[in-house]
């Protein structure tokens, strides 16, 4: 019979034997956040989910250990100085000690060869929008729609958010639309009854604008429709919103190779960052000129 993984410390999410000719390690610390905006402006929800990454290319049976601006180890070791984050919902990939973990707050493991989620955490924090999201739409009842939405980078001037989309609701019922941006390009995805704004590079700072006009049909539709909120998609490199930070990565392993660490920081939107309608109906002499 198999003798157990206890008894021999075999290590079964790595194999032995591997090797590489360049040896390193590359981390990926990823934070999707996630927020919830009323109609007022008002933050009603918001925290950080993140997630730390590898693709690991290192010969042999290397033991690394990884440290981080965590305020509990800060505390522990009386070094509580600088910016520090208190990580919630911590979850380890099964190489990482969680004994060493619970006891000392070292994050020590034997990585698996390749790429793997060596840990996941959330942040449960007051986060305001990155990209703040202001909308006006004013609906003539068996006319037209028309929509403003104003879209500014709330964050460093010397960061760009990447590939933004803002997805801005329109009734079922609409048709021949008209758009007029600041930047980027509008389109009609008229299967989820959607005006999706794309701007490829959004630098921190900027405000851009986009307008859109639809018609409406004759017959005023007589079923309810709900208000959903408008979202946003998007991505920055080299920026994380909680300020967590890689303080170092040491690798050790019998042979004494020298080993590169890369270190790489990504924000993103996640499942909520949202904003709410601000909705006028049958305005007059207040249209939108495209």
């Amino acid at each position: 019979s198999k003798v157990p993984t206890t008894v021999t410390n075999a290590v079964s999410w790595r194999s032995e034997g591997i090797k590489y000719k360049k040896n390193e390690v590359f981390i990926d610390v990823i934070e999707s956040i996630n927020v919830l905006v009323n109609a007022n402006g008002s933050v009603m929800s918001s925290d950080i989910v993140g997630s730390i990454k590898l693709k690991t290319m290192l010969s042999g049976m290397p033991e690394l250990r990884l440290g981080l601006n965590d305020r509990v180890l800060f505390a522990l070791t009386g070094r509580d100085k600088g910016k520090t984050v208190v990580m919630e919902d911590v979850k380890f990939h099964q190489c990482v000690r969680l004994s060493r973990f619970e006891s000392d707050r070292t994050i020590s493991f034997i990585p698996p060869d390749g790429e793997s989620e060596l840990m996941s955490y959330r942040i449960n924090t007051h986060v305001k929008p990155l990209i703040w999201i202001e909308s006006v739409i004013e609906k003539f009842s068996h006319s037209r729609v028309e929509i403003m939405v104003k879209a500014k980078g709330q964050f460093k001037k010397q960061s760009v958010a990447n590939n933004v989309e803002v997805r801005v609701p329109v009734p079922s019922d609409a048709d021949s639309p008209k758009f007029k941006t600041s930047t980027g390009s509008a389109k009609y995805v008229p299967e989820k009854n959607l005006v999706v704004w794309t701007i490829k590079s959004f630098p921190g700072g900027k405000e851009f604008l986009m307008r859109a006009h639809f018609g409406l049909p004759s017959v005023e539709n007589d079923v309810a429709e709900g208000k959903p909120p408008i979202t946003v998609k998007f991505e920055i490199p080299y920026f994380t919103v909680s300020g967590i930070q890689v303080r170092y990565m040491k690798i050790i392993e019998k042979s004494g190779y020298q080993a590169l660490p890369w270190v790489r920081y990504i924000t993103q939107s996640g499942g909520r960052v949202a904003t709410l309608l601000i909705v006028f109906s049958n305005i007059r002499n207040s249209s939108l000129p495209i």
